[in-house]
């Protein structure tokens, strides 16, 4: 999907993101010991999923087989570059094995993204079991010919066999002459597709650039078109990433859900994962409301994807993004130089469908819980009231801060992570007025600036008085659920490597700070590349 932006032929790609790299750097795979980060000077992630070298962008929804996920992810040698699918694996959805190339650049023709699914029922022939992928490509490497593409693999996922046409052809392409035209033939990408059990079919929604798309289909080879999805703000952006699934809310009731990766930093709301509670009866999605909701209100939260939990898919799912955002992904960062390679997932996050009180439904967030068996200490320090600023007595690079503010007449009170010994660099995270931001912009670095995109904020009652945080830290990242997870906001941040402080602030009266917990995170593992 995200590739769309990347250059079509790879002798024209933007950037180089292996120069200036060290064997050591090449090697690294998902994370490595925050010892050994420090010995070395390296920034690599200590428990995100980072590729071992090169970019990284899109997750694919992973798929589980034989207890094990596996989750592909877009990849390239080169920043903004053409690639194809990599492949990870994972019990727990914090430790990844790299496993190298699944789907690879064809003849300098990127795979872009799309979806796997086990093909229990042998519906398409290749054999019961199968993984089956769609996933889009522009044929020929022409951008009005985005086609959805299908692959199968019978060894477990490790390599793929394409079937030399595609299975949905963009037939607007074909035709399309006037700007409009072209435009809309340009955006036709990301098939997600699952099984429809109560009709005994497949479904498969396709991202365009002002609606979605659905598909139906017995064997996944033959699709037939149904009804489009056409919601009438089109000032949100084009619909990227599509994601249809069905949940059981807390309150027994089940609904469905269609998500989507959007772009509407042009109205002032997030550019990251908005999604529709509704229905879906065979041939189109109707929504209870066409007003989305947010999964994210950071800037970096892009491309999501999500799968159910495997003991109990219909309450639970989890959900993937990249930790990116296309309004300045195409640039070089400090990782390029200091470790080879360029873009991180997210945490992987559990959510729930609860029913709020205004009567609507919403998907709530919480960290992976698995993230606990990688806490290599812990630390808890004593309640403080402030008035002012105060330095806590602990540094590290890669954490969760968990605590509880609480204020009467302070107009802004919060946390700064990441903060240097001189306190010039940090990142803010607090509430002011009616918002909960996150303020990357003292933590910027000098040729890798994220200017305008540097404060995120998501509404919050005006007269809270008190409010939950957790915040997780890493080397590049800041993540930040609120309360019970109604709120999350997710951010990049190139922290230095001397940026480990800690401090608590409050402006126009004290605040306290309760339940303050820190927990230091080990290493998740160093995979190498190619790894089996």
């Amino acid at each position: 999907m995200n590739q769309r932006r990347f250059s079509q032929r790879a002798n024209i790609s933007r950037r180089h993101v292996l120069q200036g790299t060290g064997a050591l750097a090449l090697l690294m795979g998902g994370a490595m010991t925050a010892t050994a980060a420090q010995a070395f000077g390296a920034l690599r992630a200590v428990y995100h999923l980072t590729p071992p070298s090169g970019w990284l962008c899109d997750p694919q929804r992973p798929v589980y087989v034989n207890g094990v996920q596996h989750l592909y992810y877009l990849h390239s040698d080169q920043n903004n570059a053409p690639g194809g699918w990599d492949h990870a694996t994972t019990a727990d959805g914090v430790a990844f094995t790299h496993h190298g190339v699944a789907l690879p650049l064809q003849a300098d023709v990127p795979v872009w993204s799309g979806s796997a699914v086990v093909d229990t029922a042998n519906t398409a022939g290749f054999g019961a079991g199968a993984i089956v992928v769609l996933a889009t490509r522009p044929t020929g490497g022409i951008r009005k010919y985005q086609e959805q593409y299908l692959y199968w693999s019978t060894d477990g996922g490790d390599t793929f066999t394409a079937l030399p046409d595609p299975v949905i052809a963009n037939t607007d392409g074909r035709t399309a002459v006037t700007p409009a035209e072209i435009e809309n033939a340009e955006w036709f990408r990301d098939p997600k597709i699952h099984w429809d059990a109560a009709r005994g079919e497949w479904v498969c929604v396709i991202g365009r650039a002002r609606y979605a798309a659905f598909y139906t289909s017995p064997n996944l080879r033959n699709w037939q078109l149904k009804r489009n999805f056409d919601y009438p703000n089109h000032a949100l952006g084009g619909i990227e990433c599509p994601d249809l699934f069905q949940m059981t809310a807390d309150d027994g009731t089940r609904h469905w859900v269609l998500g989507a990766s959007m772009d509407a930093y042009a109205v002032g709301l997030p550019m990251t994962y908005a999604y529709w509670t509704g229905a879906w009866d065979g041939e189109q999605f109707i929504a209870h409301s066409l007003t989305p909701q947010w999964l994210d209100w950071g800037w970096d939260w892009y491309a999501a994807v999500t799968w159910p939990a495997a003991d109990a898919p219909d309450e639970r799912r989890y959900a993937v993004a990249w930790m990116n955002n296309w309004k300045y992904a195409a640039r070089d960062v400090p990782t390029d130089s200091s470790d080879g390679y360029n873009g991180q997932n997210s945490i992987v996050r559990e959510l729930r469908l609860v029913r709020q009180p205004g009567g609507w439904c919403s998907l709530l967030s919480a960290p992976i819980a698995a993230l606990a068996n990688y806490v290599s200490s812990t630390t808890v320090l004593p309640d403080r009231i402030v008035n002012g600023s105060a330095v806590l007595p602990w540094s590290g690079r890669a954490y969760e801060l968990e605590l509880d503010i609480s204020w009467d007449a302070a107009a802004n009170v919060g946390v700064s992570v990441g903060r240097s010994a001189d306190g010039a660099r940090h990142t803010n995270i607090g509430k002011y007025g009616d918002r909960l931001y996150v303020d990357r912009a003292p933590s910027d670095q000098g040729g890798f600036s994220l200017v305008p995109y540097t404060r995120a904020a998501a509404p919050i009652d005006a007269g809270a008085r008190s409010v939950h945080l957790r915040i997780f830290v890493d080397t590049q990242s800041v993540e930040v659920f609120v309360n019970a997870g109604h709120t999350v906001l997710s951010q990049q941040v190139h922290f230095a490597e001397g940026d480990t402080g800690i401090s608590l602030y409050a402006d126009g009266g004290p605040a306290t700070f309760a339940g303050i917990t820190i927990r230091e995170f080990a290493a998740v593992g160093a995979p190498t590349a190619g790894q089996g």
